[in-house]
């Protein structure tokens, strides 16, 4: 999941990419309209050049994603430090704890380069879950589409339950395909000064070693009970305030609108799944390094506990760092996505 509702980039008929956990349908929704638009423009314009294939959009999705992921990866690895203090700092410690302070801490520590630690995973990581994505929400659009029936095909509650359902499910199958990356990822992102794990196959060789083959999902659980609200939050949120935009200022550009609901509406889900989250990074973390296992209770006795020991601020631990990568991330994606297809259309052939 990894909360990606802001970020992920899919395309209808074309490149379809959940975040994390954690990707968006405010970005498909967004690109799908800016693609309308294109094509309306192109019987208009000899000019027009920016159809692209679909192994062409996946590359430039992918590609995209990664990109927006490295530039706000800072903000991301400082995210998932505050997520995970709870397990090795008390409660005083943690209260003292500001954003300025912990990236002052990683400079002065580790240097400037570990503010990118574990990126490289989520490279990794985003090509393989944008493909898989794609090819698993066409095949369950085509099944939901069969069993909805011609006569209903179109339709605003069958374009609705070919969102949600078929959304969610494909979000189900790349996050659960893919998951072992993002366990990596963040083992990798919360090694401060001693390193257990020395890249990412040695991260792999030693969980499976450690832990056995399970270790590699543990917070799987909490990761897919999140993709169905992230999707249904996203998806509500920004087509409420596009169609409240468009009404209220039809003349405003687009791209303008598209920018600002699907940061909004990547706030609110962020806001509304943040805890999941956070659970989700505790548990990927229980017993690494051969350390001992902090709740051992599983995803509601982790809850619980959470609760108990840092109150309900607690499950919202990191929340700022992650509300200020939303808008970068959403901007980067589209810009980024928008030049190289432009860039893929001039080039010969389609692949």
């Amino acid at each position: 999941m990894n909360m990606e509702a802001r970020v992920g980039v899919v395309v209808e008929g074309g490149q379809r990419a959940l975040s994390s956990a954690h990707g968006s349908v405010v970005d498909r929704k967004f690109l799908q309209q800016q693609q309308q638009q294109q094509h309306s423009r192109g019987k208009h314009s000899p000019n027009h050049q920016s159809q692209i294939g679909t192994v062409q959009q996946l590359l430039a999705g992918g590609i995209a994603g990664a990109f927006s992921k490295s530039c706000t990866a800072p903000l991301a690895r400082l995210t998932i430090l505050f997520q995970v203090q709870g397990m090795r700092s008390d409660v005083a410690a943690l209260s003292k704890a500001s954003i300025w302070h912990e990236a002052s801490r990683i400079i002065n520590e580790e240097g400037f380069r570990a503010f990118w630690k574990g990126n490289l995973v989520t490279i990794a990581h985003r090509l393989p879950y944008s493909s898989v994505n794609f090819y698993a929400y066409e095949r369950y659009k085509n099944l939901l589409h069969s069993i909805i029936g011609e006569n209903r095909r179109g339709t605003t509650s069958a374009d609705l339950c070919v969102h949600f359902v078929g959304g969610g499910l494909a979000g189900i199958t790349a996050a659960s395909s893919t998951y072992p990356l993002d366990l990596v990822r963040t083992r990798l992102a919360v090694q401060t000064n001693a390193t257990y794990y020395r890249g990412i196959c040695h991260a792999f060789h030693t969980i499976c070693r450690d832990e056995g083959f399970r270790g590699l999902y543990k917070g799987l659980g909490a990761t897919l009970l999140g993709v169905g609200p992230s999707i249904a939050i996203s998806f509500s949120v920004y087509e409420t305030l596009r169609s409240f935009w468009q009404c209220q200022r039809p003349n405003d550009s687009s791209v303008m609108v598209s920018l600002a609901c699907g940061s909004l509406s990547g706030i609110a889900s962020s806001t509304a799944t943040f805890p999941l989250d956070l659970v989700r990074r505790r548990m990927q973390l229980e017993g690494a390094g051969g350390r001992a296992r902090v709740y051992n209770t599983g995803l509601f006795g982790t809850f619980g506990h959470i609760i108990q020991n840092e109150g309900l601020r607690g499950l919202y631990r990191g929340i700022m760092p992650e509300y200020y990568k939303v808008v970068p991330g959403v901007g980067i994606v589209f810009m980024t996505y928008e030049t190289l297809k432009t860039l893929l259309s001039q080039v010969p052939g389609s692949f």
